[in-house]
């Protein structure tokens, strides 16, 4: 390759990472933390940064003394002398790596086992909340409350929650960048993590494990309330899923009983083979991406898989296409049906 023409190729590398820095979504940055656990994160990775940074600084000022301080001179052929050894050099550069280290790793240590303590050690009598990934959704369980919900988990702000993941499929991964860091979700097994919001707040969350077709699109929400708003939703949750009023949703609800009641319940005290969909009206999102409106509904009930939807959400244990099924008249009713499944 030709000087001018690698000039030009290190320009358009340099321009495009620059510009590429700027990309994402800010509310999905362990930059920006929100929770305990993401703070006592971010220290550990702005200690490794300055660490990282002094090093570079030291060893670009010695490059650069080096450099200049003997550089060739013109006329000047002498061959300097040759020297080899120096102990005192010798345990500087080898002691001061092992200072750093001790530096980074003292506080990496430590709170790496203060991220892994049980929340009941810290928390009296904290809140317990099974989360079960499947391709590709989240349930979400409170065995204390008897409530089984998906893709929302509402916590109470200023608390610990004792969180256990596990999986029903392949290896998923629970993180939400802005309360703490990623855990796996493995099938056949129980980890165990602790999330806390120091503030009330709606922070995404994020499958961070190549899981499939549509791993992009495996989001959900946490939700921290105050303790008293938290109370209220655990029983808005139990009352009853209200009746439709008007008749198209009362014959979306006959047609939902007909054709969805064998996978999805609307009972929040009853598991099912599907997302739970009690208060689902309430959520921002359906899938766990997609705005919570009719038309994305109707979409969604008539080939959840489509390409511009979520590829691979069909099949033996997934959500299958109705556009067979069903009219569209009737899709339509089913989701006017869903839409008064609220329970604000």
């Amino acid at each position: 390759m030709k000087k001018g023409n690698l000039w030009r190729l290190l320009f358009l590398v340099s321009t495009l990472a620059l510009v590429l820095t700027g990309c994402g979504d800010p509310e999905l940055s362990a930059l920006d933390p929100k929770g305990t656990g993401a703070d006592m994160q971010l220290d550990l990775i702005m200690l490794s940064l300055y660490i990282m940074l002094g090093v570079m600084a030291v060893v670009i000022v010695i490059f650069t003394y080096v450099l200049i301080r003997y550089r060739q001179r013109p006329g000047d052929n002498h061959i300097p002398k040759q020297v080899e050894g120096n102990t005192k050099l010798e345990i500087i550069w080898t002691v001061i790596p092992i200072i750093l280290l001790i530096i980074l790793a003292v506080p990496t240590v430590y709170q790496t086992f203060v991220l892994a303590e049980d929340a009941a050690e810290t928390t009296e009598d904290p809140v317990e909340i099974k989360v079960t990934a499947h391709q590709y959704w989240w349930e979400v369980e409170y065995p204390e409350y008897e409530i089984v919900t998906a893709q929302d988990i509402y916590i109470p702000a200023g608390e610990r929650v004792h969180i256990e993941l596990t999986s029903v499929d392949v290896i998923h991964s629970f993180w939400v960048p802005a309360l703490g860091g990623k855990m796996d979700a493995n099938p056949g097994l129980v980890n165990e993590m602790w999330l806390e919001a120091k503030q009330p707040g709606t922070y995404k969350g994020k499958c961070a494990e190549l899981c499939g077709a549509s791993h992009a699109k495996m989001d959900f929400k946490v939700v921290a309330l105050e303790r008293d708003q938290f109370e209220k939703w655990v029983a808005d949750m139990k009352e009853p899923a209200p009746e439709p009023t008007t008749v198209s949703a009362q014959e979306g609800k006959q047609l939902f009983e007909n054709n969805c009641m064998a996978c999805h319940a609307t009972d929040a005290g009853q598991k099912s083979l599907g997302p739970n969909l009690n208060g689902i009206a309430d959520r921002k999102t359906i899938a766990g991406f997609m705005d919570n409106d009719k038309e994305n509904l109707e979409k969604w009930i008539t080939d959840p898989a489509a390409r511009d939807v979520k590829p691979g959400s069909s099949g033996p244990k997934g959500m299958p296409a109705f556009h067979d099924k069903l009219t569209e008249e009737e899709i339509s009713k089913v989701a006017e049906y869903l839409q008064t499944l609220t329970i604000e």
